[in-house]
Order: C-alpha cells, then sequence, then structure tokens
C-alpha cells in the first residue's frame, strides 16, 4: 500500500512527515522537498502552531502560512513519516477533515 508520499512505508520527496529537531528543539510538519545528505527541505509549519493555522484556514483568516525551510543534518534528530496511529488520525487526516483537500493539493496550489 502506497502512503501519500506514493512511497510505501518509505521516507522521500512528497512524504509528509514531522521532524524533530535539537538546539534548539522544534517539531516542524510538513511535506519533504528534498532530504541528502546535507539535510532536508521541508514545507509546511511548526507543529506547535497546527491547530492555530487549521483554525485560522477554517475560520477564512490566513494569518498563518506554510513556510519553506532547509534544516542541516546535524539539527534533526529524527524524522516521522505522518500516519495514523489506530484510531488516531494523523495530522495530514486531520487537515484534510477540516479544510475539505489534502495537505498536498492544498501546497502545489500555493
Amino acid at each position: 500500500m502506497s502512503g501519500p508520499g506514493g512511497r510505501a512505508g518509505g521516507l522521500g520527496v512528497r512524504s509528509i512527515v514531522v521532524a524533530y529537531l535539537k538546539d534548539p528543539r522544534e517539531r516542524f510538519w510538513g511535506v519533504v522537498r528534498s532530504l541528502d545528505v546535507t539535510g532536508l527541505v521541508i514545507e509546511g509549519i511548526d507543529l506547535d502552531s497546527f491547530d492555530d493555522w487549521l483554525r485560522g484556514l477554517t475560520g477564512g483568516d490566513e494569518g498563518l502560512s506554510p513556510s519553506t525551510v532547509f534544516f542541516p543534518l546535524p539539527r534533526i534528530e529524527k524524522v516521522l513519516v505522518d500516519a495514523p496511529n489506530g484510531s488516531i488520525p494523523s495530522l495530514a487526516d486531520r487537515f484534510a477533515q477540516r479544510v475539505g483537500r489534502s495537505i498536498l493539493d492544498y501546497l502545489d496550489d500555493e
């Protein structure tokens, strides 16, 4: 079975992920745009702002917007594919339920 990024359980370009970062500690959610030995380019939003961003999108206030950022490899602690866990939906599923389209479609239209 293939995931939202087109790879069966893999991590690559167009995968939807949560990146755990250090120095300073952050969590960033979004779509992988590039991943190589130098680091990770991801288009998304700080995970702490995710719920506020969804509220803004569904309420007509687009104050927050996704950013495309580069995180060098030494800053990356781990990267997890955004996937449902039992009855708990993935963040991408929550986005699609609230906004009415996938995060990939949303970002590709911007």
